[in-house]
């Protein structure tokens, strides 16, 4: 039985020291029995077998039994964890580091060598750390950058083929130092080679170059991100990328191209699964058309789809480049295909997180398209909104400036109310007189004075235009339109006390003080509510700039006589429109005045005509009431 062929070949060793072949036949029989058999190994190690090899491969001086006497080693520790723990110490690795580093040794026990550091740390997290602080994984790297030139192309050659498979081993080891479990602190150490690695995806895109490469490179990034930020800066992820593109092309006629593919496609998901940012990389490379046609191919088998379709969700996770090359390819049905068809659970899940994917970026795109659309709409509802409060603020002060216009209007027509009755009463004695002076508007003479007499105010229009008030004061006379002197003159109190509310509202302030007026009375349309801004801005004119420049304009566009411009000079009745004045004070002041306006010249006239008429009438009663008495 087992166990009885076990006791044998252990006793054979010991008995057989002197002949190595002997030696090196019974260690190949014990690793055949114990290979894949837990129980073997385990009974094995009960009767000493274990550490009786491992003493045998540093004592014996054959280099053959070293050799066998590893291999067999490796074999048990890899069939039973028990045997791993007991030889799992930091002493077999110092005398393992001894064998690769002594000039003695040959590739295969180099080799052999690597494959008990390999079994020793796999699986297991004590055996990753004994091969860091022994130094042994810094020797693993140096052999991963000195065993294998990049110059050496045929790696079938009699001579490069141990060499290649020495580093193929390098490889494996290192890949078992950093993952499962994973071990960053390894994992950091390890990512001082990445440079040569891309030096040989670079210059070689054969199998079995690319796949131990791209195998140690997968496992050192994963769950990294420092390993992960390291490998694209310097340019890894550029590299991976274009061999890609290489074995895409080559994959249309090598099946075998199409699987290394995806060899290279798992590891540039591992690249940017941590950090789907970096995917942008990509997409100068139109890598996500590349995959989708990756995914197409027939005869790739499940676990080699949900590798290629994770790469896609990852590639499209945050990169707007690399989602609208998902769209623009057909890469949305593909997806719902593989949804629909597919019966495996994990492709399923895969194919649904490219779905997710898409439906971030409509939702993305939907509210990137909303919020251009509402801040172009908010900056017209504020531009709205800005134009209605200052229309708002137009109408509000037009609507005041309304208010107090209606109220003055009331005002002055009551006040006016009252001077027509006045009127009327006093028109009964007069009206012959007055006949007897009225003026004929197709005497030509008469209406040239009448011309003299009207004073035309372009400016003080314009200003009030300015401000908004329509109808405006029109500097032209119109037909039937002349202002009642006797009604200017009785109701200019009223209008002086009624104005000064509107003076704050119009601004007057901002009127020139100066302004060139041509005649002697104001002419306006005789609309209620407006005559009395003429009246108001007449009569607040600075006095001697009003002489003045009414003396100016004379001189230059009149040539009258000379006693005529100096009756211009200055007149007391235009210039006593604030004091309190009555028929008999105003008359008066005008016959005391030295230089009268022609307009104020005519009223002391036509009252002089007035008075004689009283006179005379006056005079035929007294007569008349003589002869009675007399009678």
């Amino acid at each position: 039985d087992v166990k009885t062929d076990l006791n044998l070949l252990l006793e054979c060793l010991k008995y057989q020291m002197d002949c190595p072949l002997s030696q090196k036949e019974a260690l190949i029989t014990i690793y055949s029995i114990c290979q894949q058999n837990s129980e073997a190994s385990e009974y094995f190690r009960e009767i000493g077998g274990l550490m009786f090899i491992n003493d045998l491969a540093k004592s014996s001086v054959h280099c053959i039994v070293k050799e066998a006497a590893l291999f067999t080693l490796g074999i048990i520790i890899e069939s039973n964890v028990y045997c791993q723990q007991t030889l799992c110490t930091s002493a077999l690795f110092e005398d393992l580091i001894l064998f690769l580093i002594e000039k003695d040794s040959g590739v295969n026990l180099k080799r052999m060598s690597v494959y008990v550091i390999l079994v020793l740390v796999s699986n297991n997290k004590n055996g990753q750390t004994y091969v860091r602080d022994t130094g042994c994984i810094s020797l693993l790297l140096q052999l991963f950058r000195t065993t294998l030139s990049t110059s050496e192309k045929n790696l079938s050659d009699e001579n490069t083929e141990p060499c290649y498979q020495l580093w193929s081993s390098v490889c494996s080891t290192l890949c078992a130092c950093v993952n499962n479990p994973q071990n960053e602190d390894n994992q950091n150490i390890c990512c001082s080679v990445f440079p040569y690695a891309k030096e040989w995806l670079e210059s070689c895109t054969e199998p079995e170059i690319v796949r131990p490469i791209c195998s140690f490179l997968s496992l050192t990034v994963a769950n990294n991100s420092y390993a992960q930020k390291y490998f694209v800066s310097i340019g890894g992820l550029d590299t991976l990328a274009k061999v890609l593109l290489e074995l895409m092309h080559d994959s249309c006629l090598s099946h075998l191209s199409m699987k290394l593919a995806v060899v290279v496609t798992k590891t540039l998901d591992a690249c940017i699964a941590n950090n789907s940012a970096m995917s942008v990389v990509l997409a100068k490379y139109h890598a996500v058309s590349e995959l989708l046609k990756l995914l197409s191919n027939e005869t790739l088998d499940t676990g080699e789809k949900i590798s290629i379709i994770l790469t896609i969700g990852h590639c499209t996770e945050v990169c707007e480049e690399n989602q609208c090359e998902l769209l623009q390819n057909s890469g949305l049905p593909l997806m719902i295909q593989v949804l629909t068809e597919s019966q495996d659970e994990e492709l399923i899940k895969a194919a649904t997180f490219v779905l997710q994917n898409c439906k971030q970026m409509t939702e993305q795109l939907s509210l990137k398209l909303y919020d251009n659309s509402l801040n172009v709409n908010n900056a017209e509802e504020l531009d709205v909104q800005v134009q209605k409060r200052c229309l708002q603020d137009y109408w509000k002060k037009a609507k005041e400036i309304l208010h107090r216009i209606n109220s003055i209007e009331k005002e002055h027509d009551e006040e006016r109310v009252q001077g027509e009755v006045f009127v009327d009463e006093s028109s009964v004695a007069n009206s012959e007189a007055l006949k007897s002076h009225e003026v004929n508007p197709a005497d030509p003479k008469m209406c040239t004075e009448r011309t003299h007499k009207e004073v035309r105010c372009p400016q003080l229009t314009s200003k009030l235009n300015n401000q908004g008030l329509a109808p405006s004061v029109t500097s032209a006379p119109q037909k039937n339109e002349t202002v009642n002197t006797m009604d200017a003159v009785s109701t200019r109190q009223t209008e002086q006390r009624n104005i000064p509310c509107l003076v704050t509202e119009l601004q007057t302030d901002s009127v020139p003080q100066s302004h060139s007026i041509n005649g002697k009375t104001a002419c306006v349309k005789n609309q209620s509510g407006y005559i009395f801004l003429v009246t108001f801005f007449l009569s607040h004119l600075d006095q001697h700039s009003f002489c003045s420049e009414k003396t100016e304009k004379v001189k230059s566009t009149s040539s009258t006589s000379p006693s005529h411009k100096m009756a211009d000079l200055r007149c007391l009745g235009c210039t006593a429109g604030g004091l309190s004045l009555n028929s008999r004070t105003f008359t008066k002041m005008l016959q005391s005045c030295l230089h009268r306006c022609d307009h104020h010249r005519v009223i002391l006239e036509a009252e002089e005509r007035y008075r004689r008429q009283l006179r005379k009438v006056a005079a035929g009663n007294n007569s008349r009431s003589a002869a009675h008495q007399s009678m």
